[in-house]
């Protein structure tokens, strides 16, 4: 089976159109993507398998499996161990993040239910107000549901339509889009 185009193009960017082995760079040398376990010992096209490679050293050392890391893939290892540190960092507080705006939406909603007791924010309803919440703050966001659910005593769809109205209002007055 050959490598796509793309996943050879990923191998080449990843290494630096340099050769894993001697360093060359075009135009000095044509780059190819090599295995580092060779697929007839069981290596498969994963790109942590591949290693950019100049012709001489892929012709060189054929379907040999390498025993020791060369100081490029050394580098790349070292690379893609800190990207993922980081991915797994930024997930992390991305959850923190969006458990806060979750409970910034269930305060707002407390406000509301002290009016319509049995009724509560759909899922469409939640996202409109994380608009909101990224131009208001959470405290005036319970006031102004609060003056809603005060003025459209009788209707919670209307307390909700006048609350986003507030809102609107607000966002546009502000210029804050």
């Amino acid at each position: 089976m050959s490598l796509s185009k793309k996943i050879r193009f990923e191998v080449l960017k990843r290494d630096g159109f340099k050769c894993g082995y001697c360093g060359k760079t075009p135009p000095d040398v044509i780059l190819e993507v090599d295995h580092i376990v060779p697929v007839s010992d069981g290596g498969k096209d994963d790109i942590i398998n591949l290693i950019t490679s100049c012709f001489d050293c892929n012709r060189g050392k054929s379907n040999i499996s390498l025993h020791m890391i060369t100081p490029q893939m050394n580098e790349n290892l070292e690379v893609l161990k800190e990207k993922e540190e980081q991915l797994k960092e930024y997930r992390k507080y991305a959850i923190k993040i969006n458990k806060r705006i979750e409970k910034d939406i269930d305060t707002i909603q407390s406000v509301f239910i002290k009016s319509f007791e049995d009724k509560c924010f759909s899922q469409t309803f939640r996202k409109s107000i994380k608009i909101f919440l990224t131009k208001i703050p959470v405290i005036d966001l319970c006031d102004h549901m609060e003056s809603a659910c005060i003025k459209k005593y009788n209707d919670p769809d209307d307390a909700l339509k006048y609350f986003c109205g507030i809102c609107w209002n607000i966002i546009k007055n502000r210029n804050i889009f």
